[in-house]
């Protein structure tokens, strides 16, 4: 191969590509190689370090929550038909996939109430990124309006891309724990592209749809596919409480799909939603999948889009990321298809029922009190007058994580002494009981928010 291209050895290939100035100039620090049986149990060991949600109660969310995951799920998705395949190139021979991706995609549209759902993206904060791209393409603005109860991790990823595109992001802060309404609507102008905000925000507090999507398509244009595209980050198992992104007046619904019958191994695989309104079918990412007829009118399912620069789009692409993490939708579309249009209403309701004693209970306590009064469906917020990272490290060696330390995760001051605490099926009211009783004796025990005295 080397004589065949004219050179005479692999080094000399790296000699003519690579820049003398990029090059290391030395060999990679790294330790000697071992036998295989010590690299093992030296993994062993750092594998042992983790805790999983199985070993501790937890009441960890801030995006990723300890759902209950049923058997046939894990059944469906290590078959090999499902597990094994890439994208559905040829639809003659993959017409099991491509169902799997129509049935999602109508899962995902009566969620969401909005008539088109692609076949997934990769995860919940590139969706959002995805979601802001489409809105440049529809509109051609500068700016993204974005409120300030996103999730951290959400506005990173748009303000990265927002780089990316030469686009601006203006933050817009809260009021009494939701997106304050008289900023929302002075901040949006004839320049914003598109006016974005989370349902339930990440503080768990239950926004108004309405009057932020109507305030959003009043200040900067006239309705629904004009002025800005009103984007809603949303949690899909609230939906079977609250009022679908779709009757809000939302043009974009996006979100994670962790909590949709896929398990918190480490942080991931998960997958992201994405539905719109149909005036923006073609500037969706990813690919949507379609019914058809064959020539004997059998039904059959086909690639109806693909818009990534995989599918020869190149520059005119409305993604550049491949993966649409399929299996992980299967999994989505099979844990909906478990719980049933009743079931995931008496899901829905049984976190705010839960998630309202969990709150009551918590913030009875001395020296705890919630963060705002707003209605809250599966995660609420706390203040307390303790050092938070030394109340969670007292809870945790009691094997109960408390929850998510506001101000270690967000870096905002106003977010000092927070706790975020969240609710599924999998606490009961016994749990959220030993729960209290264990956040009690820590915040008594541990030291002040730092800077700052207990109140007498």
């Amino acid at each position: 191969m080397l004589a065949a291209i004219g050179v005479s050895s692999l080094q000399e290939i790296f000699d003519r590509q690579i820049p003398e100035a990029v090059r290391l100039g030395r060999d990679l620090d790294l330790p000697p190689g071992k036998p295989e049986q010590e690299v093992f149990e030296h993994l062993r060991e750092l594998a042992a370090r983790n805790r999983s949600s199985e070993e501790e109660l937890s009441f960890l969310g801030a995006g990723f929550y300890d759902h209950y995951v049923p058997a046939l799920i894990d059944m469906l998705m290590e078959r090999s038909e499902f597990l094994t395949p890439y994208t559905p190139y040829q639809p003659e021979i993959s017409q099991g996939g491509l169902q799997v991706m129509f049935e999602y995609q109508t899962a995902i549209s009566e969620l969401t109430g909005l008539p088109v759902s692609n076949a997934s993206t990769y995860e919940g904060p590139s969706a959002v990124a995805a979601a802001g791209y489409l809105a440049k393409l529809h509109n051609g603005r500068s700016r993204f309006v974005i409120s300030a109860g996103m999730h951290p991790h959400t506005i990173q990823t748009l303000r990265t891309y927002a780089h990316g595109y030469d686009m601006e992001v203006v933050e817009v802060p809260l009021r009494d724990g939701v997106t304050d309404p008289d900023a929302w609507a002075e901040a949006i102008d004839g320049q914003t592209s598109a006016a974005i905000f989370a349902q339930p925000n990440f503080y768990g507090a239950v926004e108004d749809a309405e009057a932020l999507s109507a305030a959003a398509h009043e200040a900067g244009g006239d309705g629904p596919g004009h002025g800005p595209v009103v984007v809603a980050q949303v949690d899909p198992l609230t939906l079977g409480v609250l009022r679908s992104p779709g009757e809000c007046g939302v043009d974009v619904a996006v979100g994670e799909g962790q909590s949709l019958g896929n398990r918190l191994d480490f942080g991931g695989p998960s997958f992201g939603l994405f539905a719109a309104r149909e005036e923006y079918l073609r500037r969706m990412p990813g690919r949507i999948a379609g019914e058809t007829r064959d020539v004997d009118g059998r039904r059959g399912f086909v690639l109806t889009l693909q818009t990534r620069e995989q599918h020869i789009r190149r520059e005119k692409a409305t993604s550049n990321i491949c993966t649409a993490q399929a299996l992980n939708a299967l999994g989505g579309v099979v844990y909906l298809s478990w719980l049933g249009r009743h079931g995931i209403v008496e899901l829905g309701e049984l976190m705010a029922a839960r998630t309202h004693y969990a709150r009551e209970t918590l913030s009875a306590l001395p020296g705890v009190e919630t963060a705002h009064a707003q209605p809250v469906v599966r995660e609420f917020a706390l203040r307390l007058d303790a050092d938070v990272a030394a109340v969670r490290e007292r809870c945790i060696a009691q094997g109960i994580n408390p929850g998510v330390d506001l101000h270690a995760l967000t870096g905002r001051d106003e977010d000092r002494g927070g706790l975020l605490v969240a609710i599924t099926e999998r606490r009961s009211r016994a749990d959220i009981d030993r729960l209290a009783e264990a956040l009690g004796a820590a915040v008594a025990a541990a030291p002040a928010r730092s800077g700052e005295a207990v109140p007498a």
